[in-house]
């Protein structure tokens, strides 16, 4: 989705978001190993933004970095901040209000 309004402000700059999607390990990463249960948040929201965080910065990597391909490190990044996604949004407990 970033890609492609990168893609829409300026097409002859930015890359088609088809060729983002399809090249590299990008369906691999977002296959196998972005929906690990160990690592991925337990709750819907958290889910949410732990795939809109490995979104973004895969493609400002592959867009602004010196590195082509940025699923990995997306992944390893967004693994980091899964604890905290997991503290502070938390489910409600059955029963409370």
């Amino acid at each position: 989705m970033v890609s492609g309004i990168f893609w829409i402000i300026d097409p002859e700059m930015y890359i088609n978001p088809l060729i983002h999607m399809f090249t590299g390990g990008l369906m691999l990463g977002a296959i196998f190993m972005a929906t690990d249960m160990v690592t991925s948040p337990m709750t819907g929201k958290g889910q949410l933004i732990y795939g809109v965080g490995i979104g973004l910065i895969t493609v400002s990597i592959r867009m602004f970095g010196a590195y082509p391909e940025g699923i990995s490190f997306a992944i390893l990044i967004m693994n980091a901040v899964t604890p905290l996604l997991n503290m502070y949004i938390k489910p409600k407990r059955f029963g409370g209000k």
